[in-house]
């Protein structure tokens, strides 16, 4: 690509700069201590484009090692390093686009930076399709004897490995490179819903009990449906939801469409179902989904129990509905915590793991590497992004002071200690852990938390409401997104059926499985009609299978967090060893290094465990209350 800009190009990037403007002015309310600094990554947007100008002008260069792969070792490593520099930069310069997109979803120029790096993207894979056909045809001995007689392939042991284990499903040099290709389509459902939901969508606003004018986007319906007003969840609830359901049809039509790329690419290559195709690239095993939703379904009677538990807490005399599910359990105890002290709160709960991780957490505080508060047009919900590797991980949160807010800053600085100590300890090819173990240290996190916080606590209203939130973590992260997880099943064998995927379809099917979940026939919790429509909130539904990792990873964290707690000096050193892993091996077995084995009902039984105890311990204090 030609370093000149044309009188158009030109155009555009001044167009551009007066809507960074603009969206500066916006954010200006924000103290810039709690603004991330993402000058650590480029400058400027116009440094930025020269890098981007410059990365696009070498991708070609991969395409030139196309048919020598097997003519040496040494020619298959060059190959390898180049495309490893060209992934790491093309990484970095999606990394700045999508974060710089994400402060205001609002601005049109930033969506235009990430739709340029997912076109080349999509022409870098196409570039460098050759490359595992071509593995695949030097054989597995003779990729062996490469490996022995290159050191610099060391690094690329494990990738060469997994090509060869997956050859069944990688196709030619020339159906690999129109996969490739077709790759921005794949991602167009998925973006079109992000813009929608988070900029364009004509959310409600409703009266508050106390006369206040709310308006029920994402952030306010966050902010409603913790209300301590039983009529504001309700009204808040109701209108977000059913905002939600008029718009059922193009929801619909979007997730359809994700779910058709999901069926093209796993017929393509040659995989039995999409669940199939989704997980044998990080290589686990169909049976550990179907595990999970089954052991799930066989503790919903544990689930129950917590759902009365939380009726009983709230003081409710009727039905409990859904839209108390994220009420206070303890009326009378409002935590709120400012940053600073969420900041002193994590650090302190995090001691076990030792001085460097602590230092590492307050390097993140002081240097910006997060965005704290909720603004106009910004980007819902919270991640960690560690996808810089030669600067560092950087958080996004919608951060309103609540105690569930502090342990969503301990969830992210899970994904964030994970993410540095793999950049700092793995070459960049083996730094990318899979997604299966990514959610073990944010939910560690949390445990280890919840635990420091506990033992802070005597006053028994306050405890009972951190016991409880702790409760609310397993209803959220296991029960929750296991009833997730099976919709999406569900949802993806439609459409392998050939049935019809429409917004009435889905949230048919939404509601069913919503109802068993709670206990609906039994009265234990009323869901609501307009809950069939919360399916559409869900973005995550449109990363294939991607949640039931949230529920694994809960069980595995909290059978990990245990032995830290319990003191076990080998347990922690084998966490840290695990933290700094990258994407060495596959999920399972980085798992059973730190010491839990995700094969067995164990890490969901012992959670289910450690739940029920909760529960008498709450009990235990209600019951003495009363007396």
């Amino acid at each position: 690509m030609s370093h000149v800009r044309s009188v158009l190009t030109v155009a555009a990037v001044i167009g551009m700069s007066v809507l960074m403007m603009a969206q500066e002015r916006d954010r200006a309310k924000v103290e810039d201590k709690y603004k991330w600094n993402l000058a650590d990554i480029y400058r400027s947007v116009d440094a930025w484009r020269a890098e981007k100008e410059t990365i696009a002008a070498e991708i070609s260069k991969i395409r030139g090692y196309a048919g020598t792969l097997g003519s040496s070792p040494q020619t298959l490593a060059d190959a390898l390093e180049t495309g490893t520099r060209l992934t790491k930069e093309l990484t970095r310069l999606y990394v700045y686009a999508s974060m710089v997109a994400d402060e205001d979803t609002r601005v049109s120029a930033p969506q235009g930076m990430q739709q340029e790096m997912q076109q080349i993207y999509a022409e870098f894979a196409a570039q460098a399709s050759f490359i595992e056909p071509e593995v695949l045809r030097i054989g597995a001995p003779a990729v062996e004897k490469f490996i022995a007689a290159e050191p610099r392939l060391k690094i690329y042991s494990f990738y060469l490995r997994d090509i060869v284990r997956r050859a069944a499903h990688t196709l030619s040099d020339a159906e690999e490179k129109i996969l490739a290709a077709a790759q921005p389509l794949a991602g167009s459902a998925s973006n079109i819903y992000g813009i929608l939901a988070n900029a364009d969508f004509p959310y409600p606003t409703i009266t508050l009990s106390d006369g206040r004018m709310l308006k029920v986007d994402q952030a306010g319906y966050a902010e409603v449906r913790t209300s301590a007003k039983r009529e504001d969840r309700q009204a808040g609830m109701a209108a977000f939801f059913n905002a939600l359901g008029s718009f059922g049809r193009t929801f619909g039509t979007t997730m359809n469409s994700s779910v058709q790329k999901s069926l093209f690419y796993s017929k393509s290559r040659k995989y039995d179902s999409n669940l199939a195709a989704a997980l044998d690239g990080p290589h686990i095993p169909v049976s550990v989904y179907m595990r999970l939703i089954d052991g799930v379904n066989r503790n919903l009677p544990t689930f129950h129990r917590y759902l009365k538990l939380r009726k009983r807490m709230m003081g409710v005399t009727d039905d409990l509905h859904y839209y108390d599910l994220y009420a206070p359990l303890v009326a009378s105890v409002d935590l709120k915590y400012t940053p600073e002290e969420a900041q002193k709160h994590v650090m302190a709960a995090m001691a076990p793991l030792g001085s460097d991780y602590v230092n590492v957490l307050q390097r993140a505080f002081r240097d910006r590497w997060l965005d704290w508060f909720p603004t106009e047009g910004k980007r819902s919900g919270a991640y960690s992004n560690g996808g810089a590797y030669d600067v560092h991980p950087y958080m996004l949160l919608n951060y309103q002071g609540q105690y569930n807010d502090v342990s969503t800053l301990a969830h992210e600085l899970g994904h964030t200690m994970q993410s540095y100590y793999s950049n700092k300890t793995q070459p960049f090819p083996l730094a990318d852990y899979p997604t299966f173990v990514a959610e073990v240290a944010s939910t560690f996190n949390e445990a280890l938390l919840i635990d420091y916080m506990l033992k802070q606590i005597e006053d028994e209203p306050t405890r009972l409401s951190l016991l409880g939130s702790y409760l609310e973590n397993i209803k959220a992260t296991v029960f929750r997104q296991t009833q997730f997880a099976e919709f999406e099943l569900r949802m993806h064998q439609m459409g392998e059926k050939n049935e019809p995927i429409t917004g009435d379809a889905l949230a048919t099917v939404y509601a069913g499985i919503t109802k068993k979940y709670y206990g609906h026939d039994q009265k234990t919790v009323i869901v609501d009609d307009y809950i069939a429509h919360e399916w559409s909130y869900i973005p995550h539904f449109y990363r294939d299978f991607y949640v039931f990792q949230y529920a694994t990873s809960f069980t595995a964290a909290e059978a990990l967090a245990a032995k830290v707690l319990a003191g076990d000096q080998a347990a922690t050193r084998r966490y840290l060893t695990f933290l700094a892993a990258g994407g060495s091996k596959y999920p399972i077995d980085l798992l059973k290094d730190a010491g839990v084995d995700m094969t067995t009902d164990e890490p969901l039984d012992l959670t289910m465990r450690r739940m029920n105890g909760i529960m008498d311990e709450i009990e235990a204090i209600l019951n003495k209350g009363r007396r």
